[in-house]
């Protein structure tokens, strides 16, 4: 069955002239209006593509930023919805509001086969409330601009939110083609990988990471630590870390990390020498990089990379690996002196013979902005925190709602 048929098969049969509520994922970065990486705009082309294809009416829903449930032009959708008709190859009508009088337009203007997009759906209090009656007042509001629900916003699926939760259970709906990419590729790496298994974990924070670690340990081969949080691994241990960044609060969540590693026979690996500054990089100060041993990291150093030494050792440890999951960066990859050792990451990623995901956020990011072509790795997510979740083993509210 083709994608245009499974996903009409999945709204119960044609879906010509019918108007189709699309939950997708448009929160990509802006410097200004300009877009600095599209990303996961291209990634929602496929969806948007085959329903209008199928002579859909189509109505794009997504957010931008984290506007404070009040229009905010600098989190305005414009833009993207501008870029989106690029890509498309058609032009794409937008509405300047949620739900209101443009949209209602908007909606009403679509011949078959056109997409519109709607103004960043954060714009209504209404959308993230805690509150189930309130958030459903304005899922009542976007379901009736639409005969039928697609969610293909993978990046939210585990927000209950008014357009991810409330709208698939008023509308008969369906996994859109990116979510259904995403959940199939998740579920290959927790139901039985193909081994050697290897998890790299960087970025700043372990606790954002602890319920990933904590349910990897029992399924991985390896664990690969970098990034900032693997200084406070490196402080477990009894090493200094200067004035790099520190959870004194996970000291012993992460020492009990390393104990029950040793006991499973997972090696984690932490990186032997790292990459230090006395400042954060800015731009009105050239970088002063300078490498040192992980145990000796001075009281003025501020760590912003894994090291040569440990870039060649984790390249080395995902030699031969048929499953790789990795999100985070090794360091602060935005600046060419911090940059080497997501660059070692992404390089070995792009050799693995098996499947190898790279875990969105900003490892997806990376990988765009060092250059790599995006059809060397087996999957790129649009979604870290969904990604990360899933990996915990907790629900998504959003994809609970379409197998319900």
């Amino acid at each position: 069955m083709g994608d245009v048929d499974s996903l009409a098969h999945q709204l119960g049969g044609n879906v010509r002239g019918k108007r189709v509520l699309v939950r997708s994922d448009l929160n990509v970065p802006l410097d200004g209006t300009t877009i600095t990486d599209d990303g996961r705009i291209r990634a929602s082309v496929p969806t948007l593509r085959s329903l209008a294809d199928a002579g859909a009416r189509v109505v794009v829903v997504a957010h931008l930023g984290r506007p404070k449930g009040e229009p905010d032009p600098t989190y305005s959708l414009g833009p993207v919805a501008e870029r989106l008709g690029e890509l498309l190859g058609a032009d794409v009508a937008f509405a300047t509001d949620t739900v209101g009088e443009s949209a209602r337009s908007t909606v009403d203007g679509l011949r078959d086969g056109q997409v519109a997009v709607l103004e960043n759906v954060r714009f209504n209090a209404g959308e993230t409330s805690k509150d189930d009656a309130e958030r459903g007042a304005f899922a009542d509001q976007l379901a009736g601009l639409a005969d039928a629900f697609v969610s293909d916003g993978f990046g939210v699926v585990h927000r209950k939110q008014a357009s991810v939760y409330d709208v698939a259970q008023r509308l008969p709906h369906a996994m859109g083609h990116l979510v259904a990419k995403e959940i199939d590729v998740l579920r290959r790496l927790t139901e039985s990988p193909a081994r050697p298994y290897v998890v790299v974990l960087g970025g700043s924070k372990v606790s954002d990471k602890l319920g990933v670690i904590d349910n990897l340990l029992g399924k991985a081969d390896k664990l690969l630590i970098g990034g900032g949080m693997v200084f406070t691994f490196l402080k477990a241990q009894g090493h200094e870390v200067g004035r790099s960044l520190l959870e004194e609060d996970q000291l012993e969540t992460c020492r009990s990390y390393l104990a029950r590693a040793e006991e499973s026979g997972v090696q984690i690996l932490l990186p032997t020498d790292i990459v230090v500054d006395t400042e954060f990089p800015s731009s009105d100060r050239e970088p002063q990089p300078r490498v040192v041993p992980a145990s000796e990291i001075p009281a003025d150093g501020l760590g912003l990379d894994i090291g040569p030494d440990s870039a060649a050792a984790f390249a080395g440890a995902l030699e031969g690996a048929q499953t790789v999951f990795w999100n985070g960066p090794m360091g602060v990859f935005e600046v060419a002196a911090f940059a080497e050792g997501t660059r070692a990451v992404a390089q070995a990623l792009t050799k693995i013979p098996g499947l190898s995901v790279v875990g969105g956020g900003d490892s997806a990011a990376a990988v765009r902005q060092l250059g790599f072509d995006e059809a060397a790795f087996g999957h790129i997510s649009t979604g870290g925190g969904a990604s990360l979740e899933y990996l915990e083993g907790k629900e998504l509210p959003g994809i609970a709602v379409l197998e319900s």
